[in-house]
């Protein structure tokens, strides 16, 4: 193990995914680690988070973190259509890159209609593909660390799972992974050139990485090799069919993306693994993952759990308290979330990638898996619009 050195960070973006990953790095122990500089184009909010976290200094020029030789690290937290390129650009500067989910995709290209989700999904395909191998390649020249920040590799349901899978050797036979919710509360998620896609992506990221997580874990763990031969994709909009005044809890309002995507992959030993994402599920997030083996099987209840139920007759009673994410209301029965950055992985997963810039070694969720969903989600929308399954091979 080398030295230990200094992991002084430059964090991109002080929105939701800004402050829980400056949480993170705080929580880091056993390394020298830290935000050092916070750029935010949104000054008051830069302040705010600053003040919260201890941030030193704040810029509102991502090139100010760049060409600054104190920091080891850049870390995105910025909107998805901007990470290829932020990506390329930090390699470029000599640093290493954390970078929030998901990696990329399609936001439209010179020539497009206005609403990007209405172009070909051939077209899609092509070019996140592309892009895919250019990051890829961007990565192996660099010699720096690339950390995709997929906390549920690091949620402890799924890492104890993968323990149980290594002592076991089991065979995995099928699993099923969801996360659904009610809707995004940003707009910015209701146009394919924001996000990329809709709940399918938004959402499916996560149980499409842990159970390619988990699959790659089983086969290292039996020696076998590890691929996904194809997958099948179905994706819709039922909310276009519903007046506003029967949306009811629904908050999703979306334009030219799904509400609710499946995709089915079957792995290159003939076993399955099913994904489920949508914004048409009330009641708080919901993210599970099964896994069915040879000798048993494991369910993963990430959130919501059932640690702490509490009630509350009004809303009002526990309005300034934070009890899980995307619920509706806080009248009556609540799971609440506790040590929610924990049990999601995320303290987890700064504790790594921390340690990989400190020690020199690699992440466990690394540039392989991040590509490797990316491609598979757009083989999933190709897949939906073409009403067939298809062959998979990979980047």
């Amino acid at each position: 193990m080398s030295e230990n050195k200094k992991v002084r960070v430059g964090l991109c973006g002080a929105g939701f995914a800004g402050k829980f990953h400056a949480y993170g790095i705080n929580r880091a122990y056993g390394v020298d680690a830290q935000v050092s500089v916070l750029c935010e184009p949104n000054r008051e909010l830069a302040e705010q988070v600053a003040a919260k976290y201890g941030i030193p200094r704040i810029c509102a020029d991502y090139k100010e973190l760049l060409n600054d030789a104190s920091l080891n690290v850049i870390d995105l937290c910025t909107p998805t259509n901007m990470h290829h390129v932020m990506i390329e650009e930090a390699l470029s500067a000599g640093k290493h890159v954390i970078c929030e989910k998901p990696l990329t995709g399609y936001f439209g290209e010179p020539g497009d209609p206005q609403l990007v989700g209405e172009v070909d999904r051939k077209k899609m395909y092509e070019v996140v593909a592309s892009r895919l191998d250019r990051l890829r390649e961007a990565v192996k020249k660099s010699g720096r660390l690339f950390m995709y920040a997929e906390n549920w590799i690091y949620a402890p349901a799924v890492t104890k799972s993968a323990e149980i899978l290594r002592a076991s050797k089991d065979k995995i036979m099928l699993m099923k992974a969801d996360e659904s919710h009610s809707g995004a509360h940003t707009r910015l998620a209701d146009e394919w050139k924001n996000s990329g896609g809709g709940a399918l992506i938004r959402q499916g990221c996560h149980p499409l990485s842990a159970v390619l997580f988990l699959k790659r874990t089983e086969a290292a763990a039996r020696g076998e090799a590890y691929s996904v031969r194809d997958v099948y994709g179905d994706v819709g909009t039922a909310l276009s069919n519903l007046p506003e005044s029967e949306r009811g809890a629904i908050v999703a309002r979306p334009k030219d993306v799904e509400d609710t995507g499946m995709m089915q992959l079957t792995f290159g030993d003939g076993t399955k693994a099913t994904v489920f994402a949508s914004d048409a599920v009330p009641g708080g997030i919901r993210n599970t993952v099964e896994v069915n083996t040879t000798g048993g099987n494991m369910y993963c209840n990430i959130c919501q759990n059932n640690s702490l139920i509490s009630y509350a007759a009004n809303d009002e009673t526990l309005k300034d308290v934070y009890v899980t994410g995307n619920v509706e209301t806080k009248r009556g029965y609540q799971y609440v979330m506790l040590e929610e950055e924990w049990f999601r992985g995320q303290i987890q997963e700064f504790q790594d990638f921390m340690e990989c810039v400190a020690f020199d070694r690699e992440p466990l969720s690394n540039i392989d898996i991040a590509c490797e969903t990316a491609q598979l989600m757009y083989a999933a929308y190709l897949s939906a619009a073409e009403g067939r399954k298809l062959p998979f091979h990979g980047l």
